[in-house]
């Protein structure tokens, strides 16, 4: 797969010069291009490279965390790197260097749907991009390129006591250590560039909660709320 696009504008901004620049038109190729694009040879999306990024995201924060706060708690640090990788943490990261105008998108996704600037899908690509820069460079330069961000976002994060919906039920249910907390995914409906995503949360074996999103994460996101609201832990009418 090969695509002829210049990205050393975004090279540039991301202090990082790819050896192998392959692995960065993955990391902004999103499923809507290849679905319009496999006869040319385009089949591989960012969502491989979104799964490893994620991973790879988790760790670098965690250990940062556990350095800089040696004398916090567990609740602490699990809460403040929830907020600190959340989609909109993540997606204020990618729109500081622009990244949604980088990607690769197909017509429809791209000028219907407003892909190249969804929280969601710009979300995605940051994570698909430490990846490339992991596989590229290795994690001593995926820690450079992520660190800035998280130091730059940790401040606001703990003034504020950004807390997910997720992070905020999980909080809860583990005041009680013999409950358990799920998350189903029960549905998924529209085009591959387009889905939308329907999952279920249960506590032990009831219905707690069902949300819907563009991404797996958003949806979970909105089971986590309706919890929160049936338990009588947030207001149904946030404003």
């Amino acid at each position: 797969m090969s695509e002829e696009k210049d990205f050393s504008l975004l090279e540039k901004e991301i202090d990082y010069v790819f050896n192998d620049t392959r692995l960065l038109t993955v990391a902004l190729t999103h499923s809507s291009y290849c679905n319009e694009n496999r006869k040319r040879g385009f089949s591989v999306s960012n969502e491989r490279s979104e799964f490893l990024g994620d991973s790879i995201l988790s760790v670098i924060t965690a250990e940062f965390l556990f350095h800089r706060f040696p004398d916090a708690d567990e609740g602490f640090l699990t809460r403040t790197r929830a907020a600190l990788v959340c989609e909109d943490t993540l997606a204020q990261f990618s729109n500081m260097i622009s990244l949604g105008d980088y990607m690769l998108f197909g017509k429809g996704e791209s000028a219907s749907s407003g892909g190249r600037h969804r929280k969601s899908t710009i979300a995605d690509a940051f994570e698909a991009l430490i990846a490339a820069i992991y596989l590229d460079g290795g994690m001593e330069n995926a820690k450079k390129f992520v660190l800035p961000f998280i130091t730059k976002m940790l401040d606001t994060v703990i003034k504020t006591g950004t807390e997910d919906y997720k992070s905020r039920l999980q909080r809860i249910v583990q005041q009680t250590p013999e409950e358990v907390l799920s998350y189903t995914l029960v549905g998924e409906d529209g085009p591959p560039h387009d889905r939308t995503f329907s999952y279920e949360v249960y506590l032990n074996s009831n219905l707690l909660g069902k949300g819907k999103g563009r991404s797996k994460r958003e949806a979970e996101q909105a089971a986590a709320r309706e919890a929160l609201i049936l338990l009588g832990e947030l207001d149904e009418d946030p404003s």
